[in-house]
């Protein structure tokens, strides 16, 4: 048809500027290739010199790494006692990792903590502090920084790392890793260091992340079970979202990008017509594709209940088919149409949002005379930063030819699973950079605990309580918010109304899957309040009374 060569043609210049580089699609930024009440966290002492009683000891060790929660520029309020700076690796390796660490007041996080990461490969984990779950929000588009009524440190202690070296305000010294094996070996000894100066010995230890951390969680915890070490490695248990399950080395043999992208997007589109709204040529075009490449059977195939063997190597696993790139084909086409298109979530329409971390969605968009905040010098200074220049995404963090591990749910994943008390996978509903079927198919031809996959599909409501609001800065949904199953210990959750970075766009349904992961609630389905609230929000209400189920006569 010569409506795709028009197609790239007219697209090429909007995918130059469109940034997918949180889930390693960076090749995207080539020219177009046509077929290729929550009011506060729980009042701890904050560091600004007034307060004489701490949460984490203080000695030389932790003072230097102190940051004034009174004096972050432009945030008009006390984030409380945390401490943040560059600590090495050691060894004889030299590079040094950023962390920001936030302790928790809740006393029941006395021996646990949580660490938290950001994707790429080479996107910094401080996005996650001001945009997700840290105490501080500066979401793209609003005015100023507001306390985060839904920050995970209101139930746990929290670190947020950049990593591998070399992301962020990280520093690399000598040659850069090769694999997921030599990430996670170097993040021990970061690790061992950091547990070494906050007196963190024996806590349970949890591994949390979203999107290429769905590679780096499970390498970090496969290395963390091998250790067998609780005084520093004690993993318990592992949750992360918008799985990225993708290498980043070039070589196709083990790249299943047609999984996670081609073969589950146009029963994407197909759910999601009226945000993408396209003729019905191409929508046409796109059906006859998705049956003639083959990713109709397979599709089929993968999400069989319970599942019936290994599945066969996916159709077009090399890329290299000719009209069988269907998902860039859909990713160059939406903009044209709905020029704010998000491919992080869908739902997203103009105007163009600015964003203070310059990266809103699928654009790098920084307007003139706007700052990013995390590279401005007083921001540096304020949080033990080297003064140098910052970026949200860096580039390079592997050595060339990218990471040549096998995706964590061809390797690694399996034998996690088996040894982890708990393991969480979520995924966004409105997700179109990763799509939550690929996942469903990836745990589907999963084998751990003696059996392959899941015996049926999600079967239960996920349920977010209905709660407090502390100010309208900080909002988060409830209700049933989504579906999830069990077996044998791995979890798989969606999540509606949410782009792809769930404690982002659905705070409170990323709290919940927090309180379950900690074990603070029986199950995602738990009718209850939140943990850290108390009050009559509604979640004990019998729908089944008398009072509920008289007729509408008698109602009105």
């Amino acid at each position: 048809m010569l409506f795709l060569p028009i197609l790239a043609l007219a697209t090429s210049a909007v995918a130059l500027t469109r940034n997918p580089a949180h889930v390693n699609k960076r090749h995207l930024l080539e020219a177009a290739k046509p077929r290729t009440n929550l009011n506060t966290r729980q009042a701890p002492p904050s560091y600004n010199g007034t307060n004489t009683t701490y949460i984490v000891p203080q000695n030389a060790n932790t003072t230097k790494f102190a940051v004034n929660g009174s004096a972050l520029p432009d945030v008009d309020f006390d984030i409380g006692e945390s401490y943040a700076g560059l600590m090495p690796i050691g060894g004889s390796n030299s590079s040094e990792m950023y962390f920001w660490f936030v302790p928790s007041a809740n006393e029941l996080a006395g021996d646990e903590i949580v660490i938290w990461l950001n994707g790429g490969p080479g996107c910094s984990s401080l996005e996650g502090f001001l945009q997700e779950n840290g105490p501080v929000l500066w979401q793209y588009g609003t005015y100023k920084p507001v306390r985060n009524n839904w920050a995970w440190s209101n139930l746990t202690n929290m670190v947020w790392v950049e990593q591998p070296a070399g992301t962020g305000f990280g520093k690399r010294v000598g040659p850069k890793p090769t694999n997921e094996i030599e990430v996670a070996a170097e993040f021990m000894g970061f690790w061992k260091n950091f547990v070494d100066t906050f007196s963190l010995h024996g806590r349970k230890v949890y591994v949390t992340g979203e999107s290429y951390a769905g590679d780096y969680v499970p390498y970090i915890a496969d290395a963390f079970h091998n250790a067998t070490d609780t005084e520093y490695y004690g993993i318990d248990s592992i949750m992360f979202y918008g799985t990225d399950f993708t290498p980043t080395m070039p070589d196709p043999s083990v790249s299943y990008d047609v999984v996670t992208n081609d073969i589950p997007a146009v029963p994407f589109v197909d759910a999601h017509t009226d945000l993408f709204n396209f003729n019905q040529t191409f929508m046409d075009d796109i059906h006859t594709r998705w049956e003639t490449c083959g990713y109709k059977a397979f599709y089929e195939e993968a999400l069989t209940y319970p599942p019936t063997g290994k599945l066969p190597t996916p159709p077009n696993v090399n890329g290299d088919e000719v009209g069988c790139n269907i998902w860039n084909d859909i990713y160059y086409a939406a903009p044209l149409i709905n020029p704010c298109w998000d491919v992080y979530q869908v739902a997203t329409t103009c105007p163009l949002l600015w964003d203070v971390l310059g990266f809103p969605g699928s654009f790098d968009y920084l307007p003139p005379g706007a700052e990013i905040y995390f590279n401005r010098t007083d921001v540096q200074t304020a949080i033990n930063a080297p003064i140098q220049p910052w970026e949200e995404c860096t580039s390079g963090v592997f050595a060339r030819g990218g990471d040549k591990s096998p995706p964590s749910g061809l390797s690694v994943l399996g034998r996690v699973v088996e040894k982890n008390q708990r393991t969480i996978i979520g995924h966004a509903l409105l997700d179109f950079i990763l799509l939550s079927e690929g996942t469903e198919i990836m745990i589907q031809n999963l084998t751990w605990n003696g059996a392959q996959g899941f015996s049926c599909r999600q079967d239960n409501d996920f349920y977010v309580p209905y709660h407090s609001e502390g100010d309208l800065g900080s909002l988060g949904g409830a209700g049933n918010f989504g579906r999830w199953h069990e077996e044998r210990g791995l979890t798989f959750v969606t999540v509606e109304l949410s782009g792809h970075m769930v404690p982002q766009y659905a705070p409170t349904a990323a709290y919940r899957q927090l309180e379950y992961l900690l074990g603070r609630i029986s199950s995602l389905s738990e009718v209850s309040d939140f943990t850290t609230q108390t009050g009559d929000y509604g979640n004990g209400f019998n729908f089944t009374t008398t009072n509920v189920t008289m007729s509408i006569s008698e109602k009105f």
